[in-house]
């Protein structure tokens, strides 16, 4: 079973992805070593009953090509015969059990964690995860050019930040305005022009369906018939296509994001003066953990948390893992008196 599998939207460009099946991974992983001590233990019975009668002559001789072990594809090599042997070359033997053994349990696995300080946004994602996974602005660039976005090329950069004398890290973005209100069926057709892998495509449209049915809930529309407002311009695409295409690049690991702040105030959007958190984040906030903050206005945006979901983020504590790599960042607001930024950091388990 694939991780591509696993990744199917559940209705048309409509459901997020859900990476976290490993379930049937590990109870094979688990199989297969039960399987390896039960043929090794057979294996000592037979030879320790006719050990008394056992001599050299039976063995092949040292050129003889080595048999492939039934056991988990492993060679036990220079034998007629396979299975461990209570002589003076019994070392060797335990090596290949032991190596049995080590090759059928779970590698540790990739993962990916974000403490959202003071929330999470397109640009936010698509910086950390660049950084994360090493992306130069030549491959930024190349990236843009994939996804069709050419005229942006000079226009998106990683640059530095700070925040109360902390350094970190952030999305530059100078997109021109462009007053286009896209459909669902417009964002698919620009993603099914895009030259970019099709994991990171089936993320992109699952970001932006999950959008249109918020959207949609709170308009009292089909999402096929939604408008995009600030969702459909030109930044929100590079923001989930680029940020899509890295998590893509990454591997598409497990993700864990810690609960996402959210603040009262006022939002100013297309459709006037709204609450926040805005209508359609309050959608897509369900089944989601989050936690008061202690300030005011958008802190968590349709983007990022569409991305968030299908990423097929976790929303919790940290995870036990060994920490690899690490980064502050930083979005384009400043929240006073609190915490700022989002602390991205990628680890195995």
């Amino acid at each position: 079973m694939t991780r591509d599998d696993l990744s199917g939207l559940g209705r048309t460009l409509s459901q997020g992805l859900d990476p976290r099946h490993l379930g049937q991974l590990a109870e094979t992983s688990s199989l297969e070593e039960s399987a390896c001590q039960e043929s090794a233990g057979e294996e000592n019975a037979r030879q320790a009953s006719s050990y008394e009668g056992h001599s050299p002559e039976g063995h092949a001789r040292e050129d003889r090509a080595p048999e492939e072990s039934l056991l988990a594809g492993h060679r036990l090599s220079g034998h007629s015969h396979d299975g461990l042997h209570f002589h003076e070359h019994v070392g060797g033997d335990l090596e290949r059990f032991n190596g049995c053994l080590s090759s059928t349990r779970l590698e540790s696995r990739p993962v990916l964690v974000i403490r959202p300080h003071s929330g999470v946004s397109g640009d936010i994602m698509v910086a950390g995860l660049a950084f994360l996974s090493g992306t130069g602005q030549e491959e930024l660039d190349e990236l843009l050019i994939r996804l069709g976005l050419s005229s942006l090329l000079g226009r998106v950069r990683l640059e530095r930040r700070s925040r109360e004398g902390i350094s970190g890290i952030g999305l530059f973005v100078d997109a021109p305005e462009e007053g286009v209100h896209r459909t669902m069926a417009d964002v698919a057709e620009f993603f099914a022009k895009a030259d970019i892998a099709d994991r990171a495509r089936k993320i992109a449209l699952s970001a932006f369906s999950l959008i249109a049915e918020a959207e949609g809930r709170v308009h009292g529309l089909a999402p096929e018939k939604v408008g995009f407002h600030e969702v459909g311009a030109l930044d929100s695409l590079l923001d989930i296509g680029l940020a899509s295409s890295l998590f893509d690049i990454l591997g598409a690991p497990r993700l864990v994001c810690g609960p996402l702040p959210v603040a009262d105030g006022a939002i100013n959007c297309a459709h006037g003066i709204l609450p926040s958190p805005a209508p359609a984040v309050a959608n897509l906030l369900e089944g989601v953990a989050v936690r008061g903050f202690e300030a005011q206005g958008e802190t968590v945006t349709p983007t990022g948390l569409a991305l968030l979901k299908s990423f097929g983020a976790e929303f919790g504590p940290w995870p036990s893992i060994t920490v690899e790599r690490q980064a502050l960042v930083y979005g384009t607001k400043s929240f006073p008196g609190v915490p700022n930024g989002a602390l991205f950091v990628q680890g195995r388990e």
